[in-house]
């Protein structure tokens, strides 16, 4: 299936290009955004990367779309749905993610791409549970996490196996939403003040 295109506020989220591969790249070897990740990518492993989020959408029919900003076309990063591919207490699960350039940060574009990737998993998908983890020091991700209405049981908290031992981002929380909480407040355009079509 083709890549839907979805629209917000500020936002488009649609597929990849070959012109994202330069700013993707930039993106993936910035240090400070790649913090919480277990390492940053050169520019044969963002693209990699991205050659995998191409053949995922196409083997599952869900992924990560590009953010494009509305008003100027900008490449802002990318945020959708995605499959962990490890063993854990969750999975197997849905979560949504997101990697935002750094002059991107601040303006609630990752809340806002992260629920338009919620509201197409619940509306689209008809999924029953979307997750999102992060390290336990990324209060930045557990922001948006918390704006997009999902919630953080310790209980839940776990080691990220494709990451060794001892390494800072090792220990990861994990934060759900089940579809019924997200169709009773539908909490989520109206915190992040979005509104989304899709084509």
């Amino acid at each position: 299936m083709p890549v839907p295109r979805i629209q917000t506020d500020r936002l488009i989220l649609r597929a990849f290009t070959a012109a994202d591969r330069q700013p993707f790249a930039a993106i993936n070897a910035d240090l400070e955004v790649m913090t919480w990740m277990s390492r940053a990518l050169d520019r044969l492993a963002s693209d990699l990367f991205l050659a995998r989020i191409q053949d995922r959408w196409a083997a599952d029919e869900f992924g990560l779309w590009a953010i494009e900003r509305r008003d100027d076309g900008a490449f802002l990063g990318f945020a959708g749905l995605s499959a962990p591919t490890f063993d854990a207490p969750f999975t197997p699960a849905i979560e949504v993610g997101w990697r935002l350039a750094r002059p991107a940060w601040g303006h609630g574009y990752a809340t806002e791409a992260g629920a338009a990737a919620l509201k197409h998993g619940f509306e689209v998908l008809h999924l029953a549970e979307i997750v999102s983890f992060t390290a336990v020091a990324n209060e930045r991700s557990r922001r948006v996490m918390e704006r997009l209405g999902m919630t953080h049981d310790p209980a839940d908290d776990f080691d990220y196996p494709l990451v060794p031992p001892k390494h800072p981002v090792r220990r990861q929380v994990l934060y759900r939403l089940p579809s019924e909480r997200w169709e009773a407040s539908r909490v989520l355009e109206t915190q992040a003040g979005n509104h989304t079509t899709e084509t």
